[in-house]
């Protein structure tokens, strides 16, 4: 409030405006009565009335100021505003011209923003008015019409007086149907920064210039060796194509002293797209990206940018410091990515960038800070925390704005960064008018700043986390146009927090209570951090029966990070399908890894070996593995003579191995047996098999039967050999009788078994051979057993 007494330029009560405007009526009323033939009494009769009419009519043209040269002018120069106006009336606009308006010096920070906020109100005066030739006349604005206009101006010619921030207007004065007489039916306020001598003591100034995007890598990675990423999309290469946001960035940041703050997951998404990589697409399958030149463009041209320059590199995924200190320090593990990502910070820009970063700095969303996000913010090794003047608010009794470094305790600096400079370039800058407003709007806060004091100071300005092209090109043309101002010296971030603080200034950390509640709204909940513990938790099972498990737990712990990131804010959908797909492709890789499943089993006898086969669907091999096979009913069924037994498993990268186990069953029946998968340190991995083993022992009755049947074989075996035996001994006995004993055999036929030779009978074919049909061809039984036995005798 003293800051707004104390300043001429700022806006009128409502009662004095009144009070002017009605004057100014009242002595305009003879003259216009006289001209237009009116009486005069009616016009002035109600100024209450008349002032709402005129202000009606007034704003009916819309001025854009939509370039301003030089931005910070000097003795000599020449001013040229340049725009255009637009009748946005319903009525014709006549006699109409633009011209320029020197209001009174501003003298206070505040007062810069009152007038920024009424920059198109008509109603608040302007100041008077540079007539003459520096004005451009148009005889008819046509409703809806818009027409160009600019002005040059000598610098000696707007009456600037001592050092300090003018107020610059450019109005339209016309008549209309209704109103004919002039009147301001328009304006756009601007500043002008006047210091043409120069500043005895120069501000020394640290612009950030932020190269972050938003999440674009998954956690998958390709079926093979050379595991091929897989981005979400190809928004990145838009980005960083020519013309593309990150694109701008680099160009424009070349040409600017400033420090340069990335986030290192940015140059590993790019780099990873220098290589083959691929892209999610719109069904199942993944399409091949193609933007790999793109990717080697840009990194290029950024490394040749950062040469020689200051780079702050944040935690990997920059990961959301606010959130993590509101809602994950009371999830196990959650502080450890925090760590985990700011040391894969700096390996990575040495990698990627060739160059050694600073990563002592953390950077809270928006600059918004209390004791709890310092403290997570310092956990991971940084001691200097980029807040915002508008969360660490001084006490009030400074009538300045004091340097950016304030020790907090405990080796903690916090660098406050100048919120008024910090936000000059939010919102949409697209359009000329915005951007030069927002430009002379950043140059007068800077002027109006250096002018407080003849202290020596350090101010940071950190600007928004991702600016959009336009954003960024405005950026660019206010901090070159301030780096030539002669009020301000660049400085690098390290040296701005190393500069002294200035001991009248605020260190104590805002209170929780005074955190933004409109940044609350945005944070990462509870159950965020706890589906990443979660998904943390399968990994660290996972990674441990692993080959090569790096392959697994880098792109894993980077997605892990990435889910943790400040660009998830606004957009909690996005961040909830982000985390899903990681940990469904954990779920995937770690299924890759299991038991077949078995039928039942059946087991003969009272021992035999059960197999089980474990199945390795991974790229990589799996070892330290322990497959265990436990009997539910071992009174029925053991396994090794126990209830269990476990033997541990490698399996190469897709291949399968069987185990086999030897069982020994004690009873018939059903048993139940579970397979299953255990980890080095005693925990389950995977889902258990279980199947069934039924038991069938060899009974007596069968073991009679299956007796039987080879004593027979046996008998059947010794009969035969006994007559072979009896026809041997006889053949024997034949041969040792010799010759004496023929002619008795002779005459004794029966002592040989032969039968007697016969006489023919009439008509038979003595001594011939006989026919198949021959009666003597058959021989009865009893002529071959010559012992009455009945038993045929085989020759």
């Amino acid at each position: 409030m003293a800051e707004a007494a104390a300043n001429p330029g700022t806006s009128p009560s409502p009662a004095r405006r009144w009070l002017r405007r009605t004057g100014a009526l009242l002595a305009g009323v003879p003259l216009l009565a006289g001209l237009l033939h009116l009486p005069a009494q009616p016009a002035a009769a109600d100024p209450v009335r008349t002032a709402p009419r005129a202000a009606a009519a007034t704003g009916s043209v819309s001025v854009s100021v939509d370039r301003l040269t030089p931005s910070i002018p000097g003795e000599g120069d020449t001013v040229t505003v340049s725009g255009t106006i637009t009748n946005k009336g319903k009525q014709a606009v006549t006699d109409a011209h633009v011209g320029l308006s020197v209001g009174p010096r501003l003298t206070t920070r505040s007062a810069i923003d009152t007038v920024a906020r009424n920059s198109g109100d008509v109603r608040t005066p302007v100041g008077q008015e540079i007539g003459g030739k520096y004005t451009e006349k148009f005889d008819k604005l046509t409703p809806g019409v818009s027409r160009p206009f600019s002005i040059s101006v000598p610098v000696d010619q707007l009456d600037l007086g001592q050092d300090g921030v003018y107020q610059l207007s450019v109005q339209l004065t016309g008549q209309t149907a209704a109103q004919q007489w002039d009147q301001t039916l328009g304006v756009q306020r601007t500043f002008l920064p006047w210091q043409p001598d120069g500043a005895e003591t120069r501000t020394k100034t640290t612009v950030l210039w932020p190269l972050i995007s938003d999440v674009h890598v998954t956690a998958e990675t390709g079926s093979n060796e050379q595991q091929t990423p897989v981005f979400r999309d190809e928004d990145l290469a838009k980005e960083i194509a020519p013309g593309g946001r990150l694109d701008r960035m680099v160009s424009l940041g070349k040409e600017l002293d400033v420090t340069w703050v990335i986030d290192p997951d940015l140059l590993a998404s790019v780099d990873a797209m220098t290589e083959s990589y691929q892209v999610r697409g719109d069904g199942d399958e993944n399409v091949a990206g193609r933007n790999q030149q793109l990717a080697k463009r840009w990194l290029a041209q950024l490394q040749q940018a950062v040469e020689d320059k200051e780079v702050v590199a944040l935690p990997f995924g920059d990961p959301d410091l606010a959130s993590l200190a509101h809602h994950g320090t009371s999830v196990a593990g959650s502080l450890n990515h925090l760590k985990e990502a700011t040391d894969a910070a700096d390996q990575t820009v040495r990698t990627i960038l060739h160059m050694t970063p600073a990563t002592d700095f953390a950077w809270p969303v928006s600059g918004a800070v209390d004791p709890s996000v310092i403290k997570v913010a310092t956990s991971a090794g940084a001691d200097k925390v980029i807040a915002r003047s508008d969360s660490f608010q001084e006490n009030g009794g400074l009538s300045y704005t004091p340097s950016a470094p304030r020790p907090i305790g405990g080796g903690t600096t916090a660098v406050v960064a100048d919120a008024r400079l910090s936000t000059a370039f939010q919102g949409e800058m697209a359009k000329a008018s915005r951007s030069t407003l927002a430009t002379q709007r950043f140059l007068a806060q800077s002027l109006m700043l250096g002018l407080q004091t003849n202290k020596q100071r350090s101010i940071v300005v950190a600007p928004q986390r991702t600016p959009s092209a336009s954003q960024a090109q405005t950026m660019a043309e206010a901090v070159k146009a301030l780096q030539n101002a002669s009020w301000a010296d660049s400085q690098d971030l390290v040296a701005a927090a190393k500069a002294k603080p200035d001991p009248a200034a605020r260190t104590t950390v805002p209170s929780a209570g005074a955190y933004p509640a409109s940044l609350r709204k945005q944070e990462l909940r509870r159950p965020v951090f706890e589906q990443i513990a979660r998904t943390q938790d399968k990994l660290d099972k996972f990674k441990v029966i692993l080959s090569e498990a790096d392959r697994v737990v880098t792109p894993f712990g980077r997605a892990l990070n990435r889910a943790m990131s400040a660009s998830w804010r606004g957009r909690p959908a996005d961040a909830a399908i982000y985390r899903s797909g990681v940990e469904t492709y954990l779920d995937g890789l770690i299924d890759s890894v299991k038991l077949i499943e078995k039928s039942e089993t059946k087991l003969s006898g009272r021992s035999a070996t059960i197999p089980v086969t474990v199945q390795n669907n991974l790229v990589q091999g799996v070892d330290h593995l322990v497959l265990r096979l436990t009997s539910t009913n071992p009174t029925r069924l053991k396994i090794n003579g126990s209830a269990y037994q476990e033997q541990p498993i490698t399996v190469s990268g897709g291949h399968s191995q069987s185990v086999k186990f030897t069982t020994s069953a004690n009873a018939n029946g059903r048993a139940t047996v579970v397979a299953q998968l255990y980890t080095p340190d005693g925990r389950k991995y995977g889902e258990p098999v279980t199947f069934d083993v039924k038991v069938t022992e060899i009974t007596a009755t069968v073991m009679l039967v299956i007796g039987g049947g080879v004593l027979l074989l046996v008998l059947a075996g010794l009969r035969m050999y006994t007559q072979r035996k009896r026809a041997a001994a006889r053949e024997a006995a034949q041969e040792e009788s010799g010759t004496g004993e023929e002619n008795d055999d002779a005459r004794n036929p029966e002592a040989t078994g032969e039968r007697p030779t016969e006489e023919p009978e009439s008509g038979s074919r003595e001594g011939g051979p006989q026919q198949p049909s021959d009666p003597a061809a058959d021989t009865a039984p009893e002529s071959a057993d010559p012992s009455g036995t009945g038993e045929r005798v085989d020759r």
